[in-house]
């Protein structure tokens, strides 16, 4: 078992670069299945999430070529349908992108219900939803979901009761290759929406709309390989910036869309953090002792959910008392136990904490309990008095490429450590 081990008090400075984005990645690799032809895809991020989402194409009968770390060539011409296993699509939670793509291609799909990051209740009804408006019978039964059609899939009309990311992408997945065109109203705007549609038209579909309320899918008969790039990830660069921030350093971080990071930009800019945007990039630089602030996470293009432990981090070295509203998921703030455990004063009510900023951290032990709150642990270490040990980094693994050296070139004092599983600090627990 490996840990993260940190020795805090130590300000970032220099150039760190943005990976491929992890959610445009995992839902583009398994929209491959649609195409029956070879796509090189570029700027993929090296990490599990992504190595779990090429097994699965790969055992499913797919071939799948490592050109390097970050680009991957698919052949998917003569994948099986329902042969996906059930091991790895528990692993991740966009493993469910294999519905849609099986219903697109074959009119059916069988499926494991997907696994990923524990935040309460995260139902697929909007997915399932979107099949059945379709065309599409599904039932669920004993750990699987079980799509299929009597005569292919028709273009409808969708309107999503909840923005959704994941039902957004996946109906529009399903709707590319049936008959007639098809609108999904109430559709979330999120970028790796627009990335997943952009890649679709690339191979040939005809979605327009991506980013917007109302998405409208013009079904098409065949699609044709493509070279793809993924964009940039806005939660890694959002990470980054209160990394900086957190430490009181001065980091330029490049790879970037700054149009994606308007939310984080105004919340830092409000907590005293300086922000200077360029075109492809945006420094942050200390300006003065962090202020408390008032955060809600929304769907895009509000505050993200994904950037919620991160923020309270920097709401725990900031004087004042800040409130963190969760407007997305129910069970955001698991997190703050673990922060308790390195002096944070944090009070959970329902979605709603309420963060007594100290100005200071120290090091413990601490552990992952997902990937966005096992990466805000990395930052507080960063910040803190002391040594800080992670434990359960998998986690962290799934979403951040080399974090661990991406750090230690700006100045980090982080390290990788193996140690028997006996003497872990999850096992102790």
């Amino acid at each position: 078992m490996d840990k993260i081990v940190i020795n805090g008090k130590r300000p970032l400075n220099g150039e760190m670069s943005v990976s491929g984005m992890k959610n445009a990645a995992v839902a583009v690799i398994l929209a491959t299945l649609l195409v029956e032809d070879k796509c090189l895809l570029e700027n993929l991020p090296d990490i599990s999430d992504v190595n779990v989402s090429l097994e699965i194409l790969r055992s499913m009968g797919a071939t799948v070529e490592r050109r390097d770390r970050n680009t991957a060539l698919i052949d998917t011409k003569f994948i099986k349908p329902g042969s996906s296993p059930y091991d790895l699509v528990r692993k991740m939670r966009a493993s469910y992108y294999l519905i849609g793509a099986e219903l697109g291609r074959f009119g059916k799909a069988y499926v494991g219900c997907p696994g990923g990051c524990d935040f309460g209740t995260r139902p697929i009804d909007q997915h399932i939803k979107g099949f059945r408006a379709l065309g599409a019978t599904v039932d669920v039964a004993g750990g699987y979901i079980d799509a299929k059609t009597e005569d292919g899939l028709h273009g409808s009309s969708v309107y999503m009761d909840v923005v959704t990311v994941g039902g957004t992408i996946n109906t529009m997945i399903a709707a590319v290759k049936a008959e007639g065109t098809t609108v999904i109203e109430n559709a979330a705007h999120e970028p790796h929406i627009v990335d997943t549609a952009n890649f679709l038209n690339a191979c040939g579909a005809k979605i327009s709309g991506a980013g917007t309320d109302v998405i409208k899918i013009r079904g098409v008969k065949q699609l044709h390989g493509t070279s793809y790039t993924i964009i940039p990830d806005m939660i890694e660069a959002g990470t980054f910036m209160i990394m900086a921030a957190a430490t009181g350093g001065h980091v330029k971080i490049t790879n970037v869309i700054p149009k994606h990071l308007d939310s984080i930009t105004a919340k830092l800019d409000e907590m005293n953090v300086g922000v200077e945007e360029g075109e492809e990039s945006v420094t942050i630089y200390k300006k003065g002792d962090i202020r408390s602030a008032n955060i809600k996470t929304l769907p895009y293009p509000g505050f993200p959910t994904d950037m919620n432990p991160q923020i309270c981090v920097l709401a725990c070295l900031a004087g004042g008392t800040s409130l963190i509203t969760e407007g997305v998921f129910e069970n955001r703030f698991r997190y703050t136990e673990e922060l308790k455990r390195m002096g944070a004063h944090i009070k959970v009510d329902g979605r709603v904490a309420v963060v007594e900023g100290t100005g200071s951290l120290t090091g413990a032990p601490v552990r992952a309990v997902d990937l966005r709150a096992g990466i805000a642990m990395v930052i507080a270490g960063l910040a803190a008095d002391g040594i800080t040990e992670i434990d359960d980094i998998f986690h962290i693994q799934r979403g951040y490429e080399n974090i661990v050296e991406k750090l230690t070139r700006v100045g980090a004092d982080i390290r990788l450590v193996h140690v028997p599983d006996a003497i872990s600090y999850s096992k102790a627990e």
